[in-house]
C-alpha cells in the first residue's frame, strides 16, 4: 500500500554532505567555509567609521570570484541572566547585586558569515527545485581548482575585515559546525532555534500556511522586491531617542531590524555574486524589448527608463551588478504572542522605510536556505538586483556591550537590555589609547544619581586591592565607610570629620624621606597664596618670586639642620627672623613684596593664633595601612578660610598621599564636592600638579560637582 503521509525524515532531505577541514560541503558540491563575526559595541561608532567599515565590506566583497554567496546570519535570542553567586570572597553587595539581576531578561547577539561557491546554475535555481523538494540527489565531485582559488578569496575577505579594526572574523571549526558529544553544533543550534548549548533537535513542520519548530511558531518578514525598498539609504541613521540639538547617536541602517528589534529572531542577509558583464548585458536585452513594446504599454516606456538608469549607474561609476535577499524569521511559543511579534517586526521594518511584506509563499525554502552552508539552495526570485554599495547598507553592523577582559573594572547594566557588565572605565582604555589618563568628572543636577554611581564604583575597587581616599561634603560615604570598618573590625574604614573639639590638622611640611620635589615646593607655596591673597587680589609676580625664594631657603635650612622640626610655624619664624634679613640685603621695596603684611595675614596659623592647630600636627596621619579613607568636612564648607585650606591640603600630591598612591597599583584618590576651593585661582596650579601625579602614579581623580563653582582657568583645565 502506498504511503500518502506527508512527513519525511531531515537525513533524507539534508542538503549537507560532510564537513571537512573547516568547510562545510553540499550534495551539489558547494563549499562554504564559515565565520564568527565579532562587530562594534551599540552607540560607539561615529558615522565616519560606519562608512569605514562599509566601504571595508565592500573591498572584501570584491574579492570574491563569480557565482559566490555571501550569507550573513544574526541571531537575537531572549535569554535570562545568571549571576555568578558561587565565589566564597564575595561581599554581601557584590552578591546582592548579582542576585538582583537573577532571571533578568535580555537579547543575545550572534553573527555568523558563510561563503559559499557555488555554481552558474545553481545560483540561479528557484524554488521548485530546492533540494526540500528534489527526491533523490547525486554527490557531484567538487572541482579542486575552483576551490583552491575559492579558500584563497576567502583568505582575502578575512583579511580585509580583520585590518578595518572594527570587524573580526574567527573561523569557526568543523567541531563547532558538527558538534560534540557534549554540546550541539551550529547546524544543531539552527534546526532548534536555539543558541542553548543543550540544544536537542524538534520536530519541525513546513507548510504553505505554518512554519513550526518543534513548539516555536515562525514568521517570515522579506525584503525580495525594489518596490519594497526605501528610495533612500544610507551606512547609518540617526536614533532619535539618545541624540540631541547638539549631538547625534548613530546606528546602522538595520539596525531597526537588529538589536532594536527586541523579539526572538533572525536576521538573514544574501548577496548573491554573479558575473557582472552577463547581466547589464541582459539588462541591455530586456531595455531593447521594453523599448519595442513601450507604445503598447506605459509601463513599459517606465521601466526601460529605470533599466537605463541602472545601467547608467554600472557604467558610469563602474558597479558591479548582483542580487540581493534580506529577510527576518522571527519566532514565538505562544501563537498569540507571535500576531504582537509580527506586527513588532512589520513597524521596524517600516523604520527603516521600507515596505514589509509577511511570506507565506516561500517561508519553509527560505528557511531551508538558511541552514549553514546552503545558500545555494536559495530560490532566485526571492532576490532582486542591485549594486553592492546599497546592498551592504542593509547590514546591521552593531551588537550588544560586551563585557571587558580586564580584571580590574567595575559592574555596571546595559543601557537596552539591563544586563550587567564588567567594565573597565581605567585600564583598558589607556591601554587602547581612547583616553590619556585614568581622572574622571561626574556631572549631573542633584538627584541625578552622582554619589551613589560614586559609592557603586569606590566599593567596588575597594574590593580588588585598591586604596581609596574621599574628600566629601554631605556624609554621603559614610555608610559604605562604616559597612567595611566594621568588616574589617576597625582596621580599615577610616573617617575622619572635622569637629572643634578634635579638628582635622596636617603638617604640609613634613616628608618621609626629607625630599622635596618641584611638586611639593608647588604645592607649598600654592597653599601659602591661598592663605594670604583673597581672591580678587592675585599676587604679582614679584610677591610669587619672593614666595618661593622663602620657601627654598626654608627647605634648603631643614636639609642642614635635622633637628629642626618642619611645621608652618618653623617657616613662619624663619621669615620673620631670617628671610626678612636676606629681603633688606636685596633692597626688595615694599611695595614690591610687603612682608609685614605677609607675617600679619599669615599670623593667625602660627603659635597662639586661631588656626594655629591647623597646620601644625605633630603626628603624621597613619595612611599607609589604610585603603578606605574618607575625609568629611562638611562642618567646614562655608567657611572662607578652613575650607579651602582643608581641601589644598588633602590633595595627593602632598607626602602623606603620595607615599600610599605610589605603593598601589591602581589607586583612585576621589575627591567629592569640593568645588568651592576650585574658586581660588592660585587652586589652577595645584590641580594642573594633582592630575600630572596622578598619571605618575597610575592613579585616578574623579571629581564629583552638580554645578560648576571654580573659575574659568581652572573649569578650562578641568574641562
Amino acid at each position: 500500500m502506498r504511503n500518502t503521509l506527508k512527513a519525511s525524515t531531515i537525513e533524507c532531505k539534508f542538503p549537507l554532505l560532510a564537513v571537512e577541514y573547516d568547510c562545510i560541503i553540499s550534495k551539489d558540491a558547494d563549499v562554504t567555509v564559515a565565520f564568527q563575526v565579532e562587530l562594534p559595541e551599540l552607540f560607539t561608532v561615529t558615522r565616519a567609521e560606519y562608512e569605514t567599515i562599509h566601504a571595508s565590506w565592500t573591498k572584501a566583497v570584491k574579492v570574491l570570484p563569480e557565482y559566490c554567496v555571501v550569507h550573513k546570519q544574526d541571531w537575537f535570542v531572549r535569554e535570562t541572566y545568571r549571576p555568578d553567586t558561587d565565589k566564597e570572597d564575595m561581599s554581601f553587595l557584590s552578591r546582592s547585586f548579582e542576585k538582583h539581576f537573577n532571571e533578568r531578561p535580555f537579547l543575545n547577539h550572534a553573527c555568523f558569515l558563510f561563503l559559499t561557491k557555488t555554481t552558474k546554475e545553481r545560483i540561479r535555481m528557484q524554488s521548485n527545485f530546492s533540494s526540500l523538494c528534489r527526491g533523490n540527489i547525486i554527490p557531484k565531485e567538487v572541482n579542486k581548482e575552483t576551490s583552491v582559488k575559492f579558500l584563497e578569496a576567502v583568505g582575502q575577505f578575512e583579511r580585509i575585515m580583520n585590518d578595518c579594526g572594527f570587524i573580526r572574523l574567527t573561523r569557526i571549526t568543523s567541531e563547532e559546525i558538527t558538534g560534540t558529544s557534549e554540546q550541539p553544533g551550529l547546524i544543531e543550534k539552527y534546526f532548534s532555534l536555539s543558541l542553548d548549548n543543550t540544544a536537542c533537535l524538534e520536530d519541525i513542520k513546513l507548510g504553505a500556511d505554518v512554519l513550526r519548530i518543534g513548539s516555536k511558531h515562525v514568521c517570515l518578514h522579506t525584503l525580495s522586491d525594489t518596490d519594497d525598498l526605501p528610495g533612500r539609504i544610507g551606512t547609518d541613521m540617526r536614533y532619535e531617542k539618545l541624540s540631541t540639538d547638539r549631538s547625534d547617536c548613530r546606528l546602522s541602517f538595520a539596525s531597526p531590524a537588529g538589536l532594536l528589534l527586541s523579539c526572538d529572531h533572525l536576521y538573514n542577509q544574501y548577496l548573491f555574486i554573479e558575473d557582472s558583464a552577463e547581466n547589464l548585458r541582459r539588462f541591455e536585452k530586456n531595455a531593447r524589448n521594453m523599448q519595442s513594446l513601450s507604445r503598447y504599454s506605459r509601463g513599459n516606456q517606465i521601466n526601460k527608463e529605470w533599466i537605463d538608469k541602472y545601467l547608467n549607474e554600472a557604467h558610469s561609476f563602474g558597479l558591479t551588478s548582483i542580487r540581493a535577499h534580506f529577510n527576518v524569521m522571527a519566532w514565538s511559543d505562544d501563537p498569540d504572542e507571535l500576531k504582537h511579534i509580527r506586527n513588532d517586526v512589520g513597524s521596524q521594518l517600516a523604520l527603516m522605510e521600507c515596505k514589509p511584506r509577511h511570506n507565506t509563499v516561500d517561508a519553509a525554502t527560505l528557511y531551508w536556505a538558511g541552514i549553514p552552508g546552503n545558500g545555494g539552495d536559495f530560490p532566485a526570485e526571492e532576490s532582486f538586483y542591485t549594486f553592492i554599495e546599497p546592498a551592504l547598507c542593509f547590514f546591521t553592523e552593531e551588537t550588544n556591550y560586551r563585557g571587558s577582559p580586564s580584571p580590574f573594572g567595575i559592574k555596571m547594566a546595559d543601557r537596552v537590555s539591563g544586563k550587567p557588565l564588567h567594565v573597565d572605565i581605567s585600564d583598558l582604555p589607556m591601554k587602547k589609547g581612547i583616553i590619556t589618563n585614568r581622572n574622571k568628572f561626574i556631572l549631573g543636577p542633584s538627584g541625578s544619581g552622582k554619589s551613589f554611581f560614586t559609592n557603586h564604583m569606590c566599593r567596588q575597587y575597594y574590593e580588588q586591592g585598591t586604596h581609596i581616599v574621599l574628600v566629601d561634603t554631605g556624609n554621603s560615604y559614610q555608610g559604605l565607610c562604616n559597612l567595611i570598618h566594621r568588616k574589617t573590625d576597625g582596621r580599615d574604614g577610616i573617617y575622619f570629620t572635622y569637629t572643634e573639639e578634635n579638628p582635622i590638622a596636617f603638617n604640609p611640611f613634613y616628608t618621609d624621606d626629607n625630599v622635596f620635589d618641584i611638586e611639593k615646593r608647588e604645592s607649598i607655596k600654592t597653599l601659602i597664596l591661598t592663605l594670604w591673597k583673597r581672591d580678587n587680589e592675585p599676587p604679582t609676580r614679584a610677591e610669587e618670586v619672593a614666595l618661593s625664594n622663602a620657601v627654598s631657603l626654608y627647605i634648603d635650612k631643614l636639609k642642614e639642620d635635622s633637628r629642626l622640626t618642619p611645621s608652618f610655624n618653623t617657616f613662619y619664624e624663619f621669615v620673620r627672623d631670617e628671610y626678612i634679613k636676606v629681603l633688606e640685603s636685596k633692597n626688595v621695596r615694599e611695595k614690591d613684596f610687603d612682608i609685614a603684611n605677609f607675617l600679619n595675614v599669615l599670623e593667625p596659623y602660627y603659635i597662639g593664633g586661631e588656626y594655629d592647630f591647623l597646620l601644625n600636627s605633630d603626628q603624621q596621619l597613619d595612611l599607609l595601612s589604610k585603603r578606605f579613607i574618607v575625609f568629611e568636612i562638611d562642618a567646614i564648607k562655608d567657611h572662607k578660610i578652613l575650607f579651602p585650606v582643608v581641601t589644598i591640603t588633602l590633595s595627593p600630591p602632598f607626602p602623606s598621599f603620595s607615599s600610599i598612591l605610589s605603593s598601589f597599583p591602581n589607586p583612585p584618590a576621589e575627591q567629592n564636592r569640593i568645588w568651592q576651593s576650585l574658586a581660588c585661582a592660585d587652586v589652577f596650579v595645584l590641580l594642573k600638579s594633582t592630575f600630572l601625579f596622578s598619571k605618575n602614579h597610575k592613579s585616578q581623580v574623579p571629581f564629583l560637582h552638580s554645578v560648576f563653582l571654580c573659575n574659568a582657568p581652572t573649569r578650562q583645565y578641568v574641562l
